[in-house]
């Protein structure tokens, strides 16, 4: 398994923009589908995005389509979660995640993903 670290989560305003970070250690880095995920206190982990292994096919979530960007960069390990125009009702716990499936419709579970990090706190003030 891939051992996973986020970084970059923060206290912001209403509207504003955070990019945040997760880098890899161990091997294979490449061959894993990156995902991000987030929770929030009192509710249950749900899908943000996921980026396939070349940088593919990313896929969003509703709440966030439009505004955040998945990307992510082999030859650093590191997957990013670029956030505009945030809102109050993006803070959470956001998690960045490994799995080696492909299709992107399963990739939304977050019982996809075998490996998972240890969570960046992002907090979007009113």
């Amino acid at each position: 398994q891939v051992q996973l670290a986020e970084s970059g989560g923060g206290l912001v305003q209403t509207g504003d923009s955070l990019r945040v970070s997760c880098t890899a250690s161990g091997v294979n880095f490449y061959s894993y589908t990156m995902g991000w995920f987030r929770q929030s206190p009192g509710n249950e982990r749900e899908f943000v995005a996921t980026i396939l292994r070349a940088g593919g096919r990313p896929t969003y979530a509703d709440a966030v389509k439009g505004r955040f960007t998945i990307s992510r960069d082999n030859t650093k390990k590191t997957v990013y979660l670029q956030m505009n125009n945030l809102k109050p009702e993006d803070t959470a716990l956001y998690y960045c995640a490994g799995g080696s499936g492909v299709i992107m419709s399963t990739m939304r579970a977050s019982g996809a993903y075998a490996s998972w990090g240890q969570g960046t706190q992002v907090t979007v003030s009113s």
